[in-house]
């Protein structure tokens, strides 16, 4: 049974979650703010984590900041409609995806079990097999390990970074569109994922390229969507 922590300081929210995620057979650890979360996740086996922004003591992005000095689990941010440079900023720091609320319960659900999805993919141990080595010029993604080089120096990407970069690699010289990006990442049909998409591309950037603006491998073929250099 996967563990999910919820944490928002509005308890209905949170108990309304955690029926919609119980059905689902998934059992929820709950908090009511950043510092309850942070020491549930300290204490406990988290597999994935729903954060609202807006929460005493310590916001969502706080919370967030502090997760992803130590953990790999996706966290998946709850949001007010106005606060989109909150959720620009939550991306920036590592989260996964975010719900703006009022939520759909069947959207929020999906995005859970996809988050689960690729977290396990994305630890399972697997034989070795030089089929699971992608590689275009330094860019050397090793999928046994779940290693990125650059050059030979090793490069730390979150999980969603890395399957992006993978799977734009595994098809290198091929330009996918955001939809298609996020509908083989993410497994699921795309809802509004513009923004998500161009994050987690710049931030893969800062981290794979020398010059970010005039980048080697990872390219945007403006209007149709991003490719990796067949190099």
């Amino acid at each position: 049974m996967y563990n999910i922590l919820v944490c928002d300081d509005d308890k209905e929210i949170v108990s309304a979650i955690e029926i919609y995620l119980s059905k689902e057979g998934y059992n929820i650890l709950k908090a009511y703010n950043g510092e309850e979360a942070l020491s549930i996740i300290k204490n406990n086996t988290i597999h994935l984590a729903i954060l609202d922004i807006m929460m005493p003591k310590k916001d969502g992005i706080e919370t967030l900041n502090e997760i992803r000095k130590t953990k790999k689990i996706p966290v998946i941010m709850l949001s007010a409609k106005s606060e989109d440079e909150d959720k620009i900023n939550g991306l920036n720091l590592g989260a996964d995806d975010y719900v703006t609320k009022p939520f759909n319960p069947l959207e929020l659900i999906a995005r859970v079990n996809s988050g689960i999805r690729r977290y396990v993919k994305f630890g399972a141990i697997e034989e070795s097999e030089n089929k699971n080595i992608f590689k275009t010029g330094g860019l050397l993604i090793d999928d046994n390990l779940k290693k990125v080089s650059v050059d030979g120096n090793e490069i730390k990407l979150t999980p969603i970074e890395y399957n992006i970069l993978k799977f734009l690699t595994k098809n290198k010289g091929i330009v996918y569109s955001i939809e298609q990006i996020y509908k083989n990442v993410w497994e699921e049909d795309s809802y509004g994922a513009e923004n998500i998409i161009a994050v987690h591309i710049r931030h893969i950037r800062q981290k794979i390229e020398i010059n970010p603006k005039e980048p080697k491998y990872l390219k945007v073929i403006w209007g149709i969507g991003y490719k990796i250099e067949n190099i």
